[in-house]
């Protein structure tokens, strides 16, 4: 399942993740599965048609990601494998970032980071003017919405509708999800 909030030139995308990494940092081993957040850029697309048309909408560059990710074999809520991605080249995220109130109060945690946009970017390494004027308001504003989203997708994958396995067989490598 996908969430997406935009805003003038960023957003924040939301989905769940079920993740099997064949090469995976130590103690890190076997299937993942948690929500994903990421603050994108967006692009407005040209109309296709007439004024009337549906426009398209590029959710673009990432330039943070929030894991809320924990062992798939384990009991739900332990939040063990949750982390962040301050930092992107291009497409790629940075070394997974483990920081001890992420992990104590993850929402809270994702909440407050998102509040504060300005700092986002200076850890992205992202000029401020590359946002929209209001983007830091209007985000802020929404991150009530954006965090009852999560509260969703954390109930799908506790009530086992969200972030399954690809199949009832054991698999060595897996990304089940939009993002």
């Amino acid at each position: 399942m996908l969430y997406a909030f935009g805003f003038e030139r960023v957003g924040v995308v939301v989905g769940d993740l079920y993740f099997v990494n064949p090469e995976p940092e130590p103690g890190q081993e076997g299937p993942e599965r948690g929500v994903r957040i990421e603050l994108r850029m967006l692009e407005p697309g040209e109309l296709k048609g007439s004024i009337y048309s549906a426009r398209p909408i590029m959710i673009d560059r990432p330039l943070w990601r929030g894991d809320l990710l924990e062992s798939a074999d384990g009991p739900f809520a332990t939040f063990d494998r949750t982390h962040h991605h301050p930092r992107f080249r291009a497409w790629e995220p940075g070394l997974r970032v483990f920081v001890e109130q992420l992990t104590a109060d993850p929402l809270g945690w994702v909440a407050e980071r998102l509040c504060d946009l300005d700092g986002l970017l200076k850890e992205a390494g992202v000029a401020p003017d590359e946002v929209g004027p209001a983007d830091s308001v209007d985000l802020r504003r929404t991150v009530p919405q954006i965090m009852d989203a999560i509260n969703l997708l954390l109930e799908g994958i506790r009530d086992g509708r969200l972030a399954q396995p690809p199949g009832d067989e054991p698999v060595t490598e897996a990304r089940r999800g939009w993002l």
